[in-house]
């Protein structure tokens, strides 16, 4: 392939996942927008692999076709739920990606640096494109060029461990509570300027053992870093892994030469943080706060709650929704563990037929990652119109006859808006409570996944819908007139 349609290859490709991100904003819109992102990936692999200055090439393909079977069996398998762990893992591999790049881009330097010393100019024939640009770059570039490498190499080994810790916490794995080691965010600060001072050494002349130190240290960062993140702050922990696995394939970028690469990181890196951001502000956090330690943590000293739960059988939440005209359901990652969204729907199906008006909530962090719920009601075909996001819902809950919670916890919980003390307190939530009657539907009375009491379910107008999610709709169809 020429470098003339290479790159031309390059700006379509480009122009994709622009079309993709901007997509994804709209339930309407995300299939194809998803399309756009597969075809622009595929363009921008078979732009890569078969441009210019490529050697090896059945190697490249062999590997390929490896990581493209792994690929499919790993998606065919993993549930909706354990698609938070999933992408968690796959940022795993962009940061260990990025250090092995670093580091080969190192010895490659050092090879090229070692054969322009002999004077020798014939060798360059045999040399690979990224070699023969490493041939061509003066003082100045290779100086810019160690920058590149040192940054690729320490945000990539601080995604990469941070990515399997998240992983790990996700799966059930680890412990969701934050632990650190004695000295907490000092360590973590005094080994980032020993980085930086490694870096500072390999940039003056020092050979490659200063960046392997820098990616030991760094990824003992990143395992520290979110070993001390509450699981409460995971969704946030993961979409802010996905901006580092973007800056890092920038940084990558800079070093290979590779335009492509620079602005898809960049597109990965600023819209992960601009998710992060959102995320944060939904849950009244500051990100620096959620870096240093997320609230999951602290719910063990959050105070206790006075009174019962009470619990209510199928046939009375059924005779309750006969009889009421406006129910607002709200899922949560519950709804998700149980696969009940097909059961949830057709009740939804049942209920507008008997002339009810029926909607969902959704609120920006239920579930374990963004637009979770979204996908899952999209699966199960309920109609984009009704589902609305918790700034456009949440003041009708007062003129609101019932209110449906399935599976969620911390999201719908009222002393984030009344108790100045909880852990979440200042957290934007689905106001259920203000509801005439409230049914939760939930396996038992233990707390969420981020351990915070929730008074909601010892209201007066709460009642507890013990047990699965899938199970518990399934038995009110049949009562649904």
């Amino acid at each position: 392939m020429s470098l003339g349609l290479a790159s031309a290859a390059y700006i379509a490709a480009t122009v994709l996942f622009i079309l993709s991100l901007g997509g994804l904003s709209n339930q309407e819109s995300a299939k194809r927008a998803v399309w756009y992102g597969i075809i622009g990936m595929a363009i921008a692999v078979l732009a890569t692999v078969f441009g210019p200055g490529v050697r090896h090439l059945w190697l490249i393909l062999i590997a390929a076709a490896i990581g493209a079977a792994a690929g499919w069996v790993i998606a065919k398998r993993v549930q909706m739920t354990e698609m938070p762990q999933l992408i968690a893992a796959l940022h795993s591999f962009v940061g260990l990606a990025a250090v092995f790049i670093g580091l080969n881009a190192d010895i490659m330097l050092s090879h090229v640096t070692a054969l322009k010393a002999t004077g020798d100019f014939s060798v360059v024939e045999g040399l690979t494109g990224f070699e023969t640009r490493l041939w061509l770059k003066d003082a100045a570039e290779i100086a810019v060029l160690k920058v590149e490498v040192f940054l690729g190499i320490f945000i990539g080994a601080v995604t990469f461990t941070g990515s399997i810790v998240a992983f790990g916490k996700l799966a059930g794995r680890i412990a969701s509570k934050p632990r650190q080691l004695p000295g907490g965010h000092m360590l973590n600060l005094g080994l980032a300027i020993l980085a930086l001072i490694l870096g500072l050494l390999y940039f003056w002349g020092a050979g490659i053992w200063t960046m392997v130190l820098v990616t030991l240290i760094a990824g003992f960062i990143g395992w520290h870093l979110i070993m001390g993140i509450g699981g409460a702050d995971m969704p946030v922990v993961i979409s802010m892994l996905n901006s580092y696995s973007g800056w890092a394939a920038a940084a990558t970028g800079f070093t290979l030469g590779n335009d492509l690469l620079i602005v898809t990181g960049a597109l990965v890196g600023s819209s992960g943080a601009i998710l992060s951001y959102i995320m944060c502000k939904a849950m009244n956090r500051k990100f620096v706060n959620v870096i240093l330690g997320g609230f999951g943590g602290t719910s063990a000293a959050a105070a206790e709650v006075e009174g019962e739960m009470v619990a209510i059988e199928a046939g009375a939440v059924a005779e309750t929704l006969n009889e009421a005209n406006s129910i607002i359901i709200v899922p949560g990652y519950g709804m998700a563990v149980a696969q009940a969204q097909n059961a949830v729907s057709e009740l939804v199906t049942k209920l507008r037929a008997a002339g009810k008006e029926v909607r969902f909530a959704i609120h920006p962090v239920a579930g374990r990652l963004p637009g979770h719920m979204n996908v899952l009601l999209a699966e199960a075909r309920v109609p984009y119109d009704i589902v609305l996001e918790m700034d456009e819902i949440n003041a009708d809950f007062p003129e609101t006859d019932v209110a449906i919670v399935i599976g969620s916890n911390d999201t719908v919980n009222p002393a984030a808006a009344e108790d100045p003390d909880s852990p979440i307190a200042g957290m934007p939530v689905v106001e259920v409570w203000k509801a005439g009657q409230v049914f939760v539907c939930k396996r038992g009375q233990g707390t969420g996944y981020s351990g915070i009491e929730n008074p909601l379910f010892y209201r007066d107008n709460t009642r507890m819908f013990y047990g699965d999610a899938k199970d518990s709709i399934n038995k009110l169809l049949p009562l649904i007139d």
